[in-house]
């Protein structure tokens, strides 16, 4: 996302606009949010629980999506409406793939 800052702010913006792709990309953050409370909804005080907070967070964002679109739309322009919110959320997303790649990954023994 840093490399293509422009691209990904483009993007971002329009799909802030409600339409089919807004709706669709509600219904696919539900789903997948579905798939990892059911699959994994536990709440250990360790790394595991970053999981099952953005499975919550999917759900509960997909949800806001497709019931409450003008208010999903007034918070991602809030959120998006300069470079520096779209690089802090570059640098959170890919901080935490890192994160969960490695602890994923790692092996014990």
């Amino acid at each position: 996302m840093l490399v293509n800052l422009g691209f990904y702010e483009s993007m971002i913006a329009e799909a802030l606009h409600f339409g089919v792709l807004f709706y669709l990309s509600g219904l696919l953050s539900m789903l997948a949010g579905l798939a990892i409370v059911n699959l994994h909804n536990q709440w250990h005080m360790d790394w595991r629980v970053i999981i099952t907070v953005l499975g919550w967070l999917l759900l509960i964002g997909g949800i806001i999506r497709i019931v409450l679109p003008q208010v999903a739309i007034a918070v991602g322009s809030t959120v998006y409406s300069s470079r520096t919110s779209t690089i802090l959320a570059a640098l959170i997303i890919g901080t935490l793939g890192i994160f969960l790649s490695y602890k994923g990954y790692l092996r014990h023994g």
